[in-house]
């Protein structure tokens, strides 16, 4: 019962109100010109009703890129505004991007209806919650279990770390995990520094991999160009000391960009031993964990 209510807290408190922000629906008219409020470090998706053939922005302040029929648009700079043009095969769409301000006001996402559909008769932008709102139920009907690979539960490891699963939704990503603590001190454990591993490389195809966590055979042989830090939206634990011998159970929400292809994650878990300990006062211990999804 702990545990899922820890994960509905943090529904709650980090997919839910994410629909507050801005969600619109645009009619899809080559003559019209949509003006986008963005927000420096976010991500706004523009969707239409098919795949996408070309964009051009009047310039390199924001990041644009694009798969299949979603185009997602990025501000590099504050105070930059520039023009947007997003071509189909049917239509040509008219963007003003707008400075980055406040992520209260942002465009969170941008539906097109396809042409001529009945559904330009409808509002074009809807505030707050709504219908397009995912319940909790729904969230928790998305949960997927992350598989773990092989590997021996290593008592010589004074702390191990293992996922369980994950819900993955509208650009966030929430994880839940054990700390397992199988030393003899206490482990101070607090919200995980998450890495996005770039470059990966691995005698196996990472597909093989998807929502699962790397055993030990895998993350000896991982090698990776570089990593780049996975802003951390919000994360919950049980408790903030696992005792010797025990585990605890937290959750970790994350902002991730999508990617049409596997991407691995690694999770830090420094902690330093609680003050008083002589043996080991002022010496960091650290647990890792990784998951591909």
């Amino acid at each position: 019962m702990k545990r899922i209510l820890m994960i509905l807290i943090v529904l709650t408190a980090v997919l839910v109100p994410a629909v507050a922000q801005e969600f619109g629906m645009e009619n899809s008219d080559r003559t019209r010109i949509v003006h986008l409020k963005t927000a420096l470090n976010h991500l706004t998706v523009i969707e239409v009703a098919e795949p996408v053939i070309e964009v051009a922005a009047g310039s390199p302040a924001f990041r644009v890129e694009w798969r299949d029929n979603k185009v997602f648009v990025q501000p590099t700079e504050a105070d930059a505004a520039t023009n947007l043009f997003i071509w189909t095969a049917t239509q040509r769409l008219n963007y003003e991007l707008e400075p980055p301000g406040a992520v209260s006001a942002m465009d969170f996402a941008v539906d097109h209806a396809p042409p001529h559909s009945p559904e330009l008769a409808e509002p074009a932008r809807t505030k707050g919650h709504s219908a397009t709102s995912p319940s909790i139920t729904e969230l928790l009907l998305a949960e997927k279990p992350v598989r773990t690979l092989p590997s021996k539960r290593n008592r010589s490891k004074p702390v191990e770390v293992w996922i369980s699963d994950l819900i993955e939704k509208d650009g966030h990503l929430l994880i839940r995990y054990a700390v397992c603590n199988h030393g003899s001190q206490p482990f101070l454990v607090d919200t995980p520094q998450v890495y996005q591993l770039d470059g990966v490389r691995l005698p196996q195809s990472l597909y093989a991999f998807v929502d699962s966590q790397l055993g030990d055979e895998q993350i000896s042989k991982l090698k990776a160009k570089q990593e780049t830090p996975v802003k951390v939206l919000d994360g919950r634990l049980q408790s903030e000391q696992v005792a010797p011998g025990e585990e605890v159970v937290g959750v970790v929400a994350l902002q991730l960009m999508p990617s049409p292809s596997p991407t691995v994650l690694r999770l830090d878990f420094p902690s330093l031993s609680p003050s008083g300990d002589d043996s080991s006062e002022g010496k960091e211990r650290r647990a890792t964990a990784f998951l591909v999804r």
